[in-house]
């Protein structure tokens, strides 16, 4: 008998579907959010830290205003900087697209939330300068009850703005050891101010943390050594001298979130 010849089937080959992210942009993903990651850990590390030595877990009371906390603001920004570093970090490693979607969102959300306020910061200008003022008197009356808030005013006072008080060195009156009145109680920083309101002097290695003691008493001998400007003048100084270099950051900030949204 004749052979029959049979046409064969042509054989399928299946092959695995390449990657739709390329791989350059995939690691310079993962690569940045590494990075991100570990500075929100670190950040919240130190809030946590500082809440524990404050005893702030046992007691929450201590706490006179939560919001103006800097240990609990730390510990807001390093819990939401290491989570959005942990989805962009894992998400791009995995090429999940729920965990892309989600730092995506995110990104989203910080990019409208800073948009707006820029916007608002303009509109709402005299009632942000109030809520500042508000928040700066609350530090300065529990100036010696929390070492963060002490520590955040006198960086602000002497190395930030080289301010003093709100208005001006008067305002120190608010707090109950630097009260003009305390001389009652026999308060040795009486009609004073904080060192940090204090000049610092030429060549000065180690600065005189009694430099502003009876300060403010009338009659005080010789001239005063003390920033004599408020603070609340000197942050508006402070942004209208530097407005074109925050702009410019904040636009890019937001140019790179842009990108890496879409």
């Amino acid at each position: 008998m004749a052979a029959v010849n049979i046409p064969s089937m042509p054989v399928r080959k299946y092959r695995r579907e390449t990657s739709e992210v390329s791989g350059c942009l995939k690691y310079m993903i993962f690569g940045f959010n590494v990075l991100f990651w570990w500075l929100g850990l670190g950040i919240l590390t130190i809030g946590v830290w500082a809440w524990t030595e404050k005893d702030i877990f046992n007691n929450i009371t201590k706490v006179a205003n939560i919001a103006l906390d800097p240990a609990f603001i730390l510990m807001c920004i390093g819990t939401l900087t290491f989570i959005i570093g942990f989805t962009g970090c894992v998400g791009a490693l995995r090429e999940n697209t729920c965990l892309l979607a989600t730092y995506a969102l995110f990104l989203a959300i910080l990019l409208l939330f800073e948009m707006t306020a820029g916007i608002m910061g303009f509109i709402f200008k005299d009632w942000i300068k109030s809520q500042a003022t508000i928040g700066f008197q609350t530090f300065i009356i529990h100036y010696r009850e929390d070492p963060d808030q002490q520590n955040l005013i006198d960086w602000i006072q002497e190395d930030w703005l080289q301010c003093c008080g709100i208005e001006g060195p008067k305002d120190w009156d608010r707090n109950n050891y630097f009260n003009c009145s305390s001389h009652d109680v026999g308060s040795r920083e009486a009609c004073g101010v904080p060192f940090s309101c204090c000049k610092r002097k030429p060549n000065e290695l180690i600065k005189n943390k009694q430099c502003g003691y009876d300060v403010r008493k009338p009659g005080f001998p010789g001239e005063r050594h003390i920033f004599e400007r408020g603070c609340l003048r000197a942050g508006e100084e402070w942004i209208e001298s530097n407005l074109v270099p925050v702009a410019a950051v904040t636009v890019s900030v937001m140019v790179l979130k842009v990108q890496r949204v879409l």
